[in-house]
């Protein structure tokens, strides 16, 4: 059962919310109230579109989680996610939570030094794919007990590579034992997602069940979701924005869920009108695509969230749009606008009322108006804020200070107002697209090759996927002149595609700042923004 040292430093309000309950009594809870009720409507981009009702994808869960038993799974295992948006995705994810297990959900788009990484890391028992993805991970993990397979990927009709020893997903589904019934323990662990951070391997961020059942209430409340609402799901359910934001708050909401395998500009709208979606989660690089296309009057949005507020898209779609920020270590929004209450322009908010929240100047004061400072958030572990950087607690303490103030890492500026503007990352990260990166995973595979005496990755401005990174080499002697071709060669081959650098370029000294540091400032300062 759960850490009962931790509960007693709860508050009576916050524990009252996740108090006897877990994820699959919050399931069960609103099959009972919502049966046949569409809770997933399946929109792929090849095949035929399909629904589930709460009572159907209930059952789906229920076969599988008994085939996970079956298959050994027990309280604690951890179970290898490896899908792109699908059915399948949600069935496995709330299979693992019924039956006590940890789902680790990965980025579809890793390599495979990233897979032999998670894998290892998490130490999971078995794994759950597509046909694209299964030889990936059964060479990565080749330890596992079971590779299950679903039919496509994601919509896609595909096979699975001879010689790979695998269990079909949809026969899975048919005739399953029942899984065995567990205690409700809001403070087991219920889910693994890796970020990256300043260190040069991702951090795995473990949720509990409290975690996600305190998130998804919160989520709700924040964007005042009733279960008349329908939501668009294009952005990957592995990552915390559409697993809990979108996902979670669905479920709680007892709303419905439109999931496509992945955003795209041709089919965005079509899909909105057909399923009368009330509201999307989204990111600068959608809107963007969205609003260069016809949009067409009968829509039934209600509201964007996004990166920021953005007036120009209100005044389009005449919809309201407001701003968040949020971290997988947040597992909800620290900071959000307010759809009643519209912020300034381009603002993330104001504080969210259920955590603490301090923008700190270098000597530890508060700002004030006008002013920038560091971001510091505070809640309770296992609750409000993550359990643990899981397998590494150097990690896990060196991010809270003594006074449990969790140090993010952002940048933040406070209007006049008192409005908040996203300012920065002062950890040394890219955001590309969606995706965080950390620049030294970048740099570790550089000087790996053996060809840099010295390297840097920075970000160059992206007209759409905000930034992309860019490597300045200083080549080691005898190098040769295909220094910049054979380092490119090489990330191509060990990072997933988002993180490869855009441009290498090789030079013959790097400028400098105090102690001799590299100044990537000044390197920046030297990249033109791409704007086509």
């Amino acid at each position: 059962m759960g850490d009962i040292g931790l509960i007693n430093r709860i508050d009576a309000g916050k524990w009252a919310m996740v108090a006897g309950r877990d994820v699959p009594w919050v399931l069960a809870r609103r099959i009972e109230r919502y049966g046949d009720k569409p809770f997933i409507i399946w929109e792929p981009f090849e095949g035929d579109r399909a629904t589930w009702s709460y009572a159907a994808f209930g059952r789906d869960v229920d076969a599988i989680a008994g085939r996970l038993h079956e298959r050994g799974v027990r309280i604690g295992d951890r179970v290898l996610i490896h899908l792109d948006n699908s059915p399948e995705f949600l069935i496995s994810w709330f299979a693992c939570a019924r039956i006590g297990a940890v789902a680790v959900s990965t980025n579809t788009r890793s390599v495979a030094r990233d897979m032999e990484y998670f894998a290892e890391h998490a130490g999971v028992v078995g794994a759950i794919t597509s046909p694209g993805f299964a030889e990936l991970v059964a060479t990565a993990a080749p330890s596992l007990r079971f590779l299950i397979v679903t039919d496509t990927d994601a919509g896609t009709p595909s096979t699975v590579p001879d010689g790979i020893t695998h269990e079909r997903f949809s026969a899975l589904v048919v005739d399953a034992p029942t899984p065995p019934e567990r205690p409700v323990d809001p403070m087991a662990d219920l889910g693994i997602q890796f970020t990256s951070g300043t260190t040069s391997r991702p951090k795995a961020v473990l949720w509990t069940h409290a975690n996600v059942v305190w998130g998804m209430q919160v989520n709700c409340a924040h964007m005042r979701l009733t279960d008349d609402d329908i939501t668009q799901i294009f952005l990957p359910l592995f990552h915390t924005n559409a697993q809990s934001y979108s996902m979670l708050s669905t479920l709680w909401s007892g709303g419905t869920m439109v999931i496509q395998p992945r955003f795209s500009t041709s089919r965005f709208w079509d899909v909105a009108v057909r399923n009368e979606v009330t509201w999307t989660s989204t990111i600068p690089f959608c809107v963007k695509a969205a609003m260069s296309t016809q949009i067409p009057e009968n829509h039934r949005f209600r509201f964007w969230g996004s990166a920021v507020r953005l007036p120009d898209v209100e005044q389009r779609l005449g919809v309201s749009t407001f701003g968040w920020w949020g971290m997988t270590e947040t597992i909800t929004q620290g900071i959000v606008g307010d759809p009643d209450e519209p912020c300034a322009p381009l603002s993330i908010g104001r504080p969210a009322a259920e955590y603490e929240i301090s923008v700190r100047r270098p000597d530890g004061s508060q700002i004030g108006p006008g002013e920038s400072g560091e971001l510091f958030i505070r809640g309770i572990r296992g609750v409000t804020l993550f359990k643990e950087y899981a397998g590494n607690p150097e990690a896990t303490a060196a991010s809270f200070d003594a006074d449990g103030w969790f140090a993010t890492g952002d940048s933040i500026i406070m209007n006049d107002d008192g409005d908040l503007i996203f300012g920065d990352r002062l950890k040394d990260m890219l955001k590309v697209g969606a995706e965080n990166v950390a620049a030294s995973e970048i740099e570790a595979v550089i000087m790996a090759t053996g060809l840099a005496h010295e390297c840097a990755v920075v970000a160059q401005k992206h007209f759409m996927l905000d930034e992309v990174p860019v490597a300045f080499v200083i080549p080691v002697p005898g190098a040769g002149d295909d220094v910049a071709a054979r380092v490119t060669e090489a990330c191509q081959r060990d990072l997933a595609d988002f993180k490869v650098p855009r441009r290498v370029f090789v030079v013959d000294e790097m400028p400098r700042s105090t102690l001799e540091k590299i100044a990537k400032n000044e390197l920046r300062a030297r990249l033109e923004p791409i704007t086509e």
